[in-house]
């Protein structure tokens, strides 16, 4: 079975307030085999910047136990405090270098998303794969095609080129950044 594309979402909570509704979300996905969850980790910083990991999940056992921490290992996070955060560190270049790779990410590539969890907030690390998007990688794989470059547009870049209001924009805006 072909991969698709993954991603790495990072999203922070200023008050988390859960209902199971993420998750919930996350399995309607699954179901309809548009998404699947190959890691989830929640991150909890105290005051003092000290923190706290939970593993969460919508795999099936089998797939938690083939798939292990993949977040742990690409970002060098462990669950068992610094010992686990070596194994996920040395996980992650044992991988890299399974494939070929001279390193990871390099000096320029860095992304510590750990640092970027501000204390005394919570943040959810999802790494998801995209179903959906397996036959247009392929079919642009097939045309010569490769990917220059992704990202997430603002709603208020999308006001620009007339594909909502200034008003839906804000609402939009307002939505996504609600807790920070």
């Amino acid at each position: 079975m072909a991969i698709g594309p993954v991603q790495l979402i990072v999203l922070g909570f200023r008050n988390p307030d859960f209902h199971g509704e993420v998750i919930a979300e996350l399995e309607r996905l699954r179901q309809n085999d548009t998404v699947r969850v190959i890691d989830a980790l929640a991150v909890y910083k105290d005051p003092e910047g000290a923190m706290e990991v939970e593993h969460l999940s919508n795999l099936t056992r089998e797939e938690a136990i083939e798939l292990g921490s993949k977040i742990g290992a690409l970002v060098g996070l462990g669950i068992e405090g610094e010992t686990g955060m070596e194994a996920g560190a040395a996980l992650g270049a044992a991988a890299a270098d399974a494939a070929g790779k001279v390193e990871v990410f390099n000096d320029a590539q860095a992304w510590d998303v750990l640092a970027e969890i501000p204390n005394d907030s919570a943040a959810a690390l999802i790494m998801i794969e995209h179903h959906w998007a397996v036959p247009l990688r392929d079919a642009i794989a097939r045309a010569g095609g490769y990917r220059i470059g992704d990202g997430f547009i603002s709603p208020f870049d999308l006001i620009g080129i007339g594909l909502i209001s200034a008003e839906q924009a804000k609402e939009l805006h307002d939505l996504e950044n609600a807790g920070s």
